[in-house]
């Protein structure tokens, strides 16, 4: 076993953060769709 196994800085789950960095990617990519939908819609 390496030191890095042995001395590990953060003993959170990864399915946590995981989830987190794809919830937060998701809302920004939803959110430039919907500036993008209501900038199309008002050039009507």
């Amino acid at each position: 076993m390496n030191e890095f196994e042995q001395n590990v800085q953060s003993k959170r789950n990864d399915a946590v953060d995981s989830g987190v960095g794809f919830a937060v990617s998701f809302v920004f990519f939803a959110a430039i769709f919907v500036i993008g939908t209501v900038i199309e819609l008002l050039g009507k």
